[in-house]
């Protein structure tokens, strides 16, 4: 069984460098959720993993449905399955951090049980690097290196593999 951490509001307000008064008014709000256990409050990891997704306003977020077929289980975002390792069933969030995706101009053998075909349609220039949007049946976000961008001769058009792997998507209720 998959047993999840609980934390403390002051171990989460240690994590975030806030106060614990904060970490309760977040609570209280609603942006950050959490279990009342007695008289005690706590957070469970994937609540605070949640919360940071929130947070960061992290690309490729997608609500999801998830199915399973032939003993796998997948997110299905539109007509796009992507495959996930959840417990979860039903409707979900999904997320996959830009950093984590991979993009290629070919197929190739490998460990990822995500690659989907698509075509560039935004590039954007950020600090680290370069966010390259590929329309898979729907947009996802890949961030990359100048240096990447520039050797694959990456535009607009462009036919690229989107590949990551399962254990890149966040599966979140």
């Amino acid at each position: 069984m998959n047993e999840d951490i609980l934390y403390t509001p002051e171990e989460i307000a240690q994590k975030l460098k806030l106060t614990k008064g904060t970490v309760y008014e977040m609570i209280k709000r609603g942006e950050l959720e959490a279990h009342r256990i007695g008289r005690y409050l706590r957070i469970s990891r994937s609540q605070f993993d949640k919360y940071l997704l929130k947070s960061r306003g992290l690309d490729n977020t997608f609500e999801a449905v998830i199915t399973k077929n032939d003993n796998e289980t997948y997110a299905v975002v539109g007509t796009v399955q992507i495959h996930v390792n959840t417990e979860h069933e039903g409707h979900v969030k999904i997320a996959v951090p830009p950093e984590n995706i991979i993009l290629s101009k070919g197929s190739f053998i490998s460990s990822a049980r995500n690659v989907h075909k698509g075509k560039v349609i935004e590039i954007v220039n950020v600090d680290s690097g370069v966010m390259v949007v590929v329309d898979i049946g729907i947009p996802i976000k890949a961030l990359i290196t100048k240096k990447s961008f520039a050797e694959m001769g990456i535009e607009k058009g462009t036919e690229l593999y989107v590949i990551f792997k399962t254990m890149s998507v966040t599966v979140y209720k």
